[in-house]
């Protein structure tokens, strides 16, 4: 029996030494697999035969040791050893290398796994996996790049395809604002457009050419007169006559020259009348005339020449037998001067005052001659009910381009009217009122459609009926302003017009900072003169220019679009007599959160000083400020506030910094909110001027995920060719309560055992997991030279225990052998 169990003892042996072997082999076999964990065979005795489980001491005997024969060796366990392998620097920075305890996590086909192999790469998909195709997990991010601590899932980092934006948060100004401007000499500019005309109100239309012509006096050069002895109360003298042409509304034209100069006696039934034949007739183009009137002196034969009577146009022949005591009224044989002469035609209110537009200009009309009139036909009566009269203006051979007032002539019916002029230019310069040829004012409830001005030849109306887009750009500091559009239609008012274009102009008016109101006055208005008036906000950098050409209307259904001519002029200049001091402007750009570039401006002005300390005033525009999702409000201005200063030139308080862009119109977040730093502003008597400029911003346009880098706690963060920085994703290691209990899975993957424990997961460097090293991997720690010398130990193990069994089996045949 002793010789069979040695048998069986040694072959535990053998057993044991080639398990030792097999180790050792796979150990060699991985010095080179990155992240491999060499093994070490642990033994232990199989069990004991007792011979003797001994004795206890007794009072005559010592006691003895039990007695027990071992029966062999088994593998108690083959333990990984967990040690640190060297970390070595790898060629790609997505390697990663475990600096102490935990594992990584992926994805593999027996569910989740875990790995110290840090060699990874990306798939098709951007995955991170590793080199024998599993998938790393991690905790993702979402679409603003925050990381999800919910779910473990594939990390990836998408070069090429990720793109990222950021929205400025901050803007750093520097420079230099100058104290010494002469701060009460500051004034706003003021612009104001040309005079503008109320187009509603009904005025008079035009006359034809044949309507105006001059009149030339009756020829009485053949015109005979003799004494009539029959019946007449005509007494004894001299007497002259004069004849007029007078048309069907008893307008008078020119009188004929004196003629007659006949001498009577007065004696009854001798020379009792005057008889007067071949009288003139008017001419085919004066059929308008139907009545000829006679004019006489009395018995003196000079002095005025008053009525004696009127006869049809056509007649030729007249008897005088009037007394000088029963004589009409006196004749008016005032003329026109010799001169070119123009006329105006406006309709009139003689109760209130109102008066409409004028006609075109009538005229020129040229009188060389004198004695002469003019008479204007065909002026078509009113029928609004908010004139009763017309008004004739005339000019003069002076005053040329002024117009001063001829008549008035009360209206009543529908005819038309005519007048003949006779006035000589000495009473139209004297005449207490003159045309204002621009017509009846506006006000800012008056439709933009009867909006008219007057170009010097005649009036138009500015904004066609039927609605269309204005586009309308202005100028700031002499900088050219951004285009803005407006719809308008056939009721939109005067006041919304100057609304958008003190929108466009980007003018803060005093209530945008209720905190610290602005100075002045500024905004858009109506004058009293009816102009558009705009007024800027103080400094030099904000006086307000627009030139002829500044609007530009496209009408409903028209595809070109077409020039408007408003001109507008400088009444009063933004000026500092002392040009020292005085403010600057930065401009820059911003970004939204979509990374589209918001243009803005910031302009500054000495607003105040006060003992040893002074204040600038600064205002911020933006052309891409969107205030409405409609677009009807294009408002510019985005902020407003003060920075005041000690005699130190340093800053004192900052009474706002913020700028809102609102952003209702493009789809990225609104409003766009960022603040000023004034911190790099000083406020010295640096030079005759100011300086200011923006250095710094933190937003950026959108850029695309060009490279990454991978933290020594996990994050694997983004860098954008913005050069915005942003997490893709975390890392996480996996530690367990014993990691020899983990099973060994083949392509240096362990799986959770029974005996290792649940995996607790976390950050590297935290809860008692190592770190990574990016750009790295960790190698074998398989130990070569232990290696060798435990399969030196194995080998002997394995020739003791043949050995064993060579003893045994000599003995054994020995023991056969005695029966022979």
């Amino acid at each position: 029996m002793g010789l069979q169990s040695a048998l069986t003892t040694a072959l535990t042996g053998l057993q044991a030494a080639e398990t030792t072997i097999d180790v050792v082999g796979n150990n060699v076999a991985n010095s080179q697999t990155v992240g491999f964990k060499e093994s070490s065979v642990v033994f232990a005795t199989q069990f004991s035969q007792t011979i003797s489980i001994g004795t206890g001491p007794t009072g005559t005997l010592g006691g003895t040791n039990p007695r027990q024969v071992g029966l062999g060796a088994k593998v108690a366990e083959i333990a990984p050893k967990f040690s640190q392998g060297t970390v070595e620097i790898s060629s790609s920075p997505l390697d990663v290398a475990i600096q102490g305890d935990g594992f990584l996590v992926v994805q593999g086909t027996q569910g989740r796994q875990y790995t110290r192999n840090g060699q990874l790469n990306i798939n098709a998909q951007n995955e991170i996996v590793t080199t024998t195709g599993q998938r790393l997990l991690g905790y993702g991010v979402d679409e603003n790049y925050n990381v999800q601590r919910t779910t473990l899932v594939p990390l990836t980092i998408p070069i090429g395809s990720a793109a990222v934006a950021e929205a400025t948060r901050n803007v750093f100004l520097a420079g230099n604002l100058n104290p010494t401007a002469d701060y009460q000499a500051v004034q706003p500019g003021i612009i104001q457009s040309t005079v503008l005309s109320n187009g509603e109100i009904e005025f008079p239309p035009d006359l034809a050419a044949n309507d105006v012509a001059p009149v030339v006096p009756p020829n009485a050069s053949s015109i005979g007169v003799v004494a009539n002895t029959g019946a007449g109360n005509i007494g004894a003298g001299t007497y002259n006559y004069r004849i007029v042409y007078v048309d069907a509304q008893g307008n008078e034209a020119s009188p004929s020259s004196a003629f007659g100069n006949i001498t009577t006696t007065g004696a009854a039934g001798v020379d009792e009348a005057i008889d007067l034949t071949t009288l003139p007739a008017p001419t085919a183009s004066e059929s308008h005339f139907t009545t000829k009137r006679i004019y006489r002196t009395d018995a003196t034969g000079a002095g005025d020449f008053k009525l004696v009577g009127s006869v049809a146009a056509a007649a030729t022949s007249f008897t005088d037998t009037v007394a000088d005591g029963s004589l009409g009224a006196v004749l008016d044989d005032t003329s026109v001067d010799r001169a070119a002469y123009s006329y105006y035609v406006t309709y009139y209110n003689t109760s209130n005052g109102l008066e409409s537009r004028p006609t075109s200009k009538i005229g020129p009309i040229s009188i060389s001659d004198d004695g002469r009139s003019v008479r204007l036909a065909g002026i078509v009566p009113p029928t609004s009910g908010d004139f009763n009269a017309v008004r004739i203006y005339r000019n003069t051979q002076q005053g040329f381009d002024s117009y001063g007032l001829v008549e008035t002539i009360p209206t009543s019916g529908s005819s038309p009217i005519s007048y003949i002029d006779r006035t000589p230019d000495a009473v139209v310069e004297a005449a207490s009122e003159t045309l204002d040829i621009n017509g009846p004012a506006i006000s800012t409830g008056l439709e933009l459609v009867h909006l008219t001005s007057f170009d010097g030849n005649g009036y138009r109306n500015l904004f066609p009926p039927g609605g269309g887009t204005i586009s309308f750009s202005g100028k700031k500091g002499g900088v050219d302003l951004p285009a803005k559009d407006f719809e308008y239609t056939d009721t939109t008012t005067v006041q919304e017009l100057i609304n958008f274009m003190d929108q466009a102009l980007g003018i803060h008016n005093a209530g945008s900072d209720p905190t610290n109101p602005l100075p002045g006055t500024p905004g858009a208005a109506v004058t009293g003169d009816s102009r558009l008036q705009f007024t800027s906000n103080f400094g030099a950098q904000n006086e307000l220019f627009i030139n002829p050409s500044a609007f530009r209307i496209t009408p409903n259904g028209a595809s070109a679009s077409q020039s408007v001519t408003l001109r507008f002029d400088k009444t009063q200049e933004a000026s500092l007599p002392n040009k020292t001091g005085a403010g600057a402007t930065a401009e820059f750009v911003v970004y939204d959160t979509l990374g589209l570039p918001v243009s803005v401006s910031v302009s500054t002005y000495l607003e105040d000083t006060d003992g040893n300390s002074f204040t600038y005033r600064w205002l911020a525009n933006s052309p891409d400020n969107e205030p409405d999702a409609t677009g009807s409000n294009v408002d510019t201005t985005v902020g407003s506030g003060t920075i005041t200063f000690n005699g130190d030139g340093d800053i004192i308080s900052v009474s706002n910094a913020s700028v809102a862009i609102e952003r209702r119109i493009t789809a990225s977040t609104s409003p766009l909110s960022f603040e000023l730093d004034f911190s790099q502003l000083s406020g010295l008597a640096i030079g005759d001027g100011s300086s200011l400029a923006a250095v710094q911003q933190d937003g950026s346009p959108p850029g695309v995920l060009s490279s990454f880098v991978i933290t020594d706690s996990g994050a694997i963060r983004g860098i954008f060719s913005n050069g915005n920085e942003r997490t893709l994703g975390q890392m996480q290691l996996a530690r367990f309560a014993n990691n020899s209990g983990l099973s060994q899975q083949g392509d240096n993957l362990w799986g959770a055992g029974v005996n290792s424990g649940l995996a607790v997961l976390s950050d590297p460097g935290s809860q008692g997991v190592g770190t990574l090293t990016a750009g790295a991997v960790e190698l074998s720690n398989t130990d070569i030279g232990q290696n060798l010398i435990d399969l030196i130990l194995a080998s002997t193990q394995y020739r003791g225990g043949a050995r064993v069994i060579s003893a045994a089996q000599e003995l054994l045949d020995e023991l056969l052998a005695l029966r022979r």
